[in-house]
């Protein structure tokens, strides 16, 4: 069963198909797109020794040519070497403005890939085909595409909208249960933001899902896509409701600047934590009900996912040093930090309207608790 979701961008609009085993029939999907029977394909290394070999099959049963470069693998290669890297090797490679780039792997390589897809000859068309679950319901749809910066994550970048999105949900097969668990941060933030439904249907469902259903996978990708591409369609580049997206990540991009952007805490843990605390600071405010931030631990823990800065290994900065870094969010207009609170689940808005004190003492609390 393959579905489909249409992100409905005028003339950029795109569809993502979602379904088991779609990598085999690559070449079918990406033929439509193609000028000449030729992709330039950038995954990781380890992506590349579970999946490549697959999807060379697949664009061969089309008569498709396919060169490929593969990074390793790592938040690291989301900088500008690597990101020099692949625009001279697709220069090499003789890329036109009339080809496709395919981007074949998780987050890192999708925005990394995205990114030298906007600047190559001024924008070239790209492919996502999002290996991870993070990736399949988060980071390969709605055109944000960038690098880190010394001074942050993703704080250099361009919107480019992807041609086509191939998720293919028997690549999260091969996923170790820790990164699955992480992308899973990202599905359960779209039922806390916006869809109370969805988020019952995990507390039910996320489970077995998580134990392999075929079925409630497609699903819980499907209707995560359906949220992003309603949110984008109003706000592709991010002047009001897409903020809502970034529920938890005004906490969770701070964190993993502390930690390096490394295996201490993975993006999707950190969006756990980040919702976990924006709960918590709604109910502060008095904004959402004191049972809200329970029931939301609760589902998260059942899911043996990180909630409190006390499942963070190793030492953390003061409060004052965490809100400094919340400071250099792209989230910061004039100098004042949006943050994404919720009156309830399914119920989250963006607001500038946070006391700075709220905040640190939420950060106190939290770091005198690990």
């Amino acid at each position: 069963m393959i579905e489909t979701v249409n992100v409905p961008l005028l003339n950029r609009s795109y569809n993502v198909r979602i379904g088991y085993g779609l990598l085999a029939q690559a070449g079918a999907e990406i033929a439509p797109l193609l000028h000449r029977r030729r992709v330039a394909v950038v995954t990781d290394e380890t992506v590349a020794d579970l999946h490549l070999d697959a999807l060379e099959q697949g664009l061969a049963a089309e008569g498709i040519e396919m060169v490929a470069l593969a990074l390793p693998p790592g938040e690291a290669t989301k900088g500008w070497a690597q990101f020099s890297r692949t625009v001279e090797w697709l220069l090499e490679q003789r890329i036109e403005r009339r080809d496709v780039v395919v981007a074949l792997g998780g987050g890192v390589i999708g925005d990394l890939v995205g990114f030298a897809a906007a600047v190559l000859r001024r924008g070239v068309r790209f492919v996502q085909i999002p290996s991870s679950l993070l990736a399949q319901v988060d980071s390969s749809v709605g055109g944000k595409t960038g690098i880190n910066a010394p001074q942050g994550k993703n704080l250099i970048g361009a919107f480019h909208q992807p041609a086509l999105v191939l998720a293919d949900t028997g690549l999260l097969d091969t996923l170790a249960p820790r990164d699955f668990l992480a992308g899973y941060g990202e599905v359960v933030k779209y039922g806390l933001l916006g869809d109370s439904e969805f988020f019952q249907w995990l507390e039910d469902n996320a489970s077995s899902m998580a134990a392999g259903d075929r079925a409630a996978r497609i699903h819980a990708v499907k209707r995560s896509v359906e949220m992003k591409a309603e949110i984008v369609a109003r706000d592709e580049t991010e002047q009001g409701d897409r903020a809502l997206l970034n529920l938890g990540h005004t906490f969770c991009h701070a964190l993993e600047k502390v930690t390096g952007y490394s295996s201490r805490l993975l993006h999707g843990e950190g969006v756990t934590i980040g919702c976990a605390m924006a709960f918590d600071l709604s109910a502060r405010l008095g904004l959402c009900a004191q049972e809200d931030p329970s029931r939301v631990r609760a589902h998260l823990k059942q899911m043996n996912l990180k909630t409190d800065l006390s499942d963070i290994e190793g030492d953390l900065p003061n409060a004052d040093v965490l809100l400094d870094h919340m400071a250099q969010d792209k989230k910061v207009i004039d100098g004042q930090l949006r943050f994404i609170l919720a009156r309830g689940i399914g119920q989250a808005f963006v607001t500038s309207d946070v006391p700075r004190d709220a905040v640190r003492d939420l950060l106190t609390d939290a770091l005198a608790a690990r």
